[in-house]
């Protein structure tokens, strides 16, 4: 098995690599921020990524959204401290296809990651029951959402869109930010906004009242 480790503690990750490499697992990279794992996954193509949630410049959340978009055959196994309810729905609704716990004993932590790449979910029993508890209950029927849904970037992002800026670098350079955080950006738009292309983002922004780019001076 081929990992990669996403983790901003540096302690952290060493003990991991140690622990994995013992075991026979082949490390083929780390990283320190969201936006590093994002790239390692793509250049490494990894069987899996252990991710932690809370890391500088992008979240585990940002970055495991990304992958599984954009690589479907890697793996993101969440490995964090959090208990929270919240970050657990969350990462699955994201694509992650597991969530362990740092607390986990060495043994335990290696039994799940052999779990997962039989293709099991990643999940102590205890974890399994939350989740099945919470998508268990009834949905509020869904409303449409307005570019006011949308934090001050995105709208950026959306308005650029319809300007007739498509490309992921156009975006990039115009917003002085990261390709990576293009993609991101374009994920929550499109995430809130129930949207499935780049071409229905800008259909709809149009329909908001948006100028398109044979509105510009």
């Amino acid at each position: 098995m081929r990992v990669v480790i996403a983790d901003d503690h540096s302690l952290f990750r060493e003990g991991l690599r140690s622990l994995l490499e013992a075991r026979g697992v082949e490390v083929v990279g780390e990283a320190c921020t969201g936006s590093e794992a994002v790239d390692l996954a793509g250049r490494e193509q990894p069987d899996m990524v252990l991710m932690d949630l809370a890391m500088p410049e992008m979240d585990g959340l940002a970055a495991t959204r990304l992958i599984s978009a954009g690589l479907p055959d890697v793996k993101v196994v969440i490995l964090t401290a959090s208990e929270d309810d919240a970050d657990l729905f969350e990462a699955v609704k994201s694509g992650a296809q597991g969530y362990l716990l740092k607390s986990l004993s060495a043994r335990e932590l290696l039994d799940m990651l052999d779990g997962v790449e039989r293709g099991e979910p990643g999940l102590t029993p205890s974890l399994a029951r939350k989740l099945l508890s919470e998508f268990a209950r009834p949905t509020a029927p869904r409303r449409d959402r307005g570019p006011e849904d949308l934090t001050e970037r995105e709208q950026q992002v959306l308005e650029l869109l319809v300007q007739g800026l498509t490309s992921n670098r156009e975006l990039a350079e115009r917003l002085v930010v990261s390709e990576n955080t293009v993609k991101y950006h374009l994920h929550n738009i499109l995430d809130k906004l129930h949207l499935r292309s780049r071409a229905q983002v800008v259909a709809y922004g149009l329909r908001h009242g948006m100028p398109g780019s044979a509105d510009r001076p």
